[in-house]
């Protein structure tokens, strides 16, 4: 074996070990006694997983009307029936290992098969239950192939290779073992925080008794505690000390004074925008660079702003806090509108406003309070008496809102009800003949 690289030497080796453990197996009446105990108890739970699956599943399994917290419990647990027979095998084998390490003081073959069941279980784990692709990503790339190697017993060989092997930059020195530790922790870490967020962030929607900004900050600041307590816990996995972030910390502070400091002023003002509570989500509001839109979402850097037709603009916070800002829908006001119209010259004026105002308040948006419809004459035109009526809504006149449109028709309807005219524009042509004269 002489000249050989080290690697194979190393492969030979182990193949070898492999090779007298199957020949001690295959000739120890211990060893065939433990096989015959695998199949057995695997033949055990393949019969009461066809006995116990109907009923357990039939036991499990709410009504589709049932949407309380613990028919949502049950259809989470009937997800994992398919580990019933593996977890079975596993148990069963486990059962019997006790008898054979009494009577053969060995028990290798079946601890073998216990960790084979639990490597099958892993396999149905991933390959049936998980739905979530990141989960499901990780499981096929992490979990089962470290399931295998400790199933062939290779795992804690493999793991103190990777905790022997250091790596260092400068003067931080860190293992191979320590980075796939806080990979694989970081990962499980972040997945389990930004669930707790979308299911903190659901919990506080629902609180219709909070106002929207409230509710925005509560979400927020939940956010920045799940991943804060993430962050600690993954220092804390990966054995790095939160001193050792001071040099970090500095850096950061340096980046945030020089390029950073756009980003910062925007997070301090929507967390001030959130605090004040003078817009949030399903505000629409008007800024002074022309913006205008309904706030449909508040993130740490802008608000998002939706047009009536349709498009995003993204807004940072800084322009709320810097800029004027006309706030059409905050909680507790209302709007005024007018709508122009003309009669004839014909009418008798005096008898309009009283028409008009009674046809305007059968609105069902139009409002009585702070102020009921007020009709004013606005001077004498061309063609007609010019009125105006002034109305107030909760809401915009634009988008799904048609407010003064519908007010318009009302005004037309009345007038002719009451047999007033509109007038439309009149032109007087006079002809001279230049031989009268």
């Amino acid at each position: 074996m002489d000249g050989q690289p080290e690697i194979i030497t190393m492969a030979m080796g182990y193949l070898n070990q492999g090779w007298a453990l199957a020949q001690g197996w295959l000739l120890s009446p211990a060893a065939w006694s433990q096989f015959a105990l695998l199949i057995v108890a695997y033949l055990l739970a393949v019969l009461a997983a066809r006995m116990l699956r109907p009923k357990l599943a039939a036991l499990l399994t709410p009504e589709a009307t049932q949407q309380n917290m613990l028919a949502n419990a049950r259809r989470w647990l009937l997800v994992f029936i398919p580990l019933m027979l593996p977890l079975l095998a596993y148990v069963f084998t486990a059962v019997g290992e006790s008898v054979v390490r009494s009577l053969f003081d060995s028990g290798a073959v079946i601890a073998f098969g216990k960790r084979v069941f639990l490597f099958l279980a892993a396999r149905i784990l991933v390959r049936e239950i998980l739905s979530d692709p990141f989960l499901r990503l990780l499981g096929r790339y992490v979990l089962i192939p470290v399931m295998a190697l400790y199933a062939i017993g290779l795992l804690d060989f493999v793991s103190l290779k990777l905790s022997e092997t250091v790596i260092s930059l400068g003067n931080i020195s860190f293992s191979l073992m320590s980075i796939v530790r806080g990979l694989i922790a970081g990962s499980i870490l972040f997945w389990l925080g930004r669930w707790s967020n979308d299911q903190s962030s659901a919990f506080i929607e629902k609180q219709q008794e909070m106002r929207p900004a409230t509710r925005t900050l509560a979400a927020k600041t939940a956010e920045l505690m799940i991943f804060g307590v993430a962050f600690l816990l993954l220092m804390n996995i990966m054995g790095i000390s939160l001193t050792s972030l001071a040099v970090l910390g500095g850096a950061i502070g340096v980046g945030l004074g020089f390029g950073l400091q756009k980003i910062a002023s925007n997070f301090i003002s929507g967390v001030i925008l959130l605090v004040e509570g003078q817009a949030t989500v399903g505000d629409y509001v008007e800024l002074d660079g022309g913006e205008a839109g309904k706030i449909v979402k508040m993130t740490a850097r802008a608000a998002i702003l939706e047009t009536f037709d349709g498009r995003w603009i993204v807004v940072p916070n800084e322009d709320f806090i810097t800029t004027r800002v006309v706030n059409y829908s905050d909680a507790g006001s209302a709007n005024r509108y007018e709508a122009p119209f003309s009669v004839s010259y014909d009418t008798d004026i005096n008898l309009v406003p009283d028409i008009v105002e009674a046809a305007v308040a059968k609105h069902p948006k139009v409002l009585a309070k702070p102020y009921p419809p007020d009709c004013e004459l606005r001077g004498f035109g061309d063609s007609g008496v010019d009125f105006a009526v002034e109305f107030w809504v909760n809401g915009l006149d634009d988008g799904e809102n048609k407010f003064t449109s519908d007010v318009l028709f009302l005004i037309w309807n009345a007038l002719k009800d009451n047999g007033i005219t509109i007038p439309y524009p009149h032109r007087v042509v006079e002809l001279h003949d230049k031989r009268q004269g």
